[in-house]
């Protein structure tokens, strides 16, 4: 994957949000400056098309995490309104990467350089940087 210099580098899942940023080149990442956001999670009309029976039943539905991902979505929708950064790759877990896209701004849309679906929240930035590489 293409991954503009000074990129933002958005990693999310229903629990840990944290952002980092490319110093590397065009096709070869080199994530620097971990932040860790915490945010409240507001929005616990997230995730109620995944009220259905079953989900309730095996637990596969967590208003919790998807509020979470809705929080995360809301935090780089301002960020983008803002003009905090002009590019954005966001890797999430696919049910919260799914919720976020309910959540996106426009001027998110016009800024987001790729999505990868995958749990990355507790990998090492060396493997980070191999998923973008490989995507």
């Amino acid at each position: 994957m293409k991954l503009p210099q000074r990129a933002l580098v958005a990693i999310v899942d229903g629990e840990q949000f944290k952002t980092m940023r490319n110093e590397g080149q065009l096709f070869e990442p080199k994530l620097a400056n971990a932040e860790s956001h915490d945010l409240t999670a507001t929005n616990f009309s997230a995730g109620v098309k995944h009220q259905d029976d079953a989900g309730q039943r095996t637990g596969a539905t967590d208003l919790n995490e998807l509020a979470h991902g809705a929080a995360a979505a809301e935090w780089l929708n301002q960020q983008a309104i803002a003009g905090s950064f002009d590019d954005v790759l966001i890797i999430a877990d696919p049910k919260t990467l799914g919720e976020m896209r309910r959540h996106y701004h426009s001027e998110l849309e016009k800024r987001l350089a790729g999505e990868i679906a995958k749990t990355m929240t507790g990998e090492p930035t060396d493997r980070i940087e191999k998923a973008i590489s490989d995507a």
